[in-house]
């Protein structure tokens, strides 16, 4: 059994601290910019529709793929994958 310092100990829980916050603002990022391109879609079509959610989704998850410098063919799988899960939601969301 290994014995560790207080100091081990609070290296370790600034560290994961440090961790938690980044995935954090990261996650919170994908949100916004989630949120901000289905509310865009929304006045631009001019319509509140399951469609916005799966063009704001395709649209964030190519954006934020396109900005962690992913290749293309990357960036298009994440924008579908992003648009197929906002629908999936928007329809669950419906049907609750």
């Amino acid at each position: 059994m290994k014995h560790y310092s207080n100091t081990t100990n609070k290296r370790w829980l600034l560290l994961q601290l440090k961790k938690m916050c980044k995935e954090g603002a990261y996650w919170g990022s994908v949100a916004g910019v989630y949120v901000g391109m289905e509310y865009g879609m929304e006045r631009v079509r001019g319509t509140r529709d399951w469609k916005n959610a799966m063009l704001g989704g395709a649209l964030a998850g190519g954006l934020i793929s396109a900005a962690t410098n992913n290749s293309r063919d990357k960036v298009v799988s994440d924008a579908i994958v992003g648009g197929a899960i906002a629908t999936a939601a928007e329809f669950i969301n419906y049907l609750t």
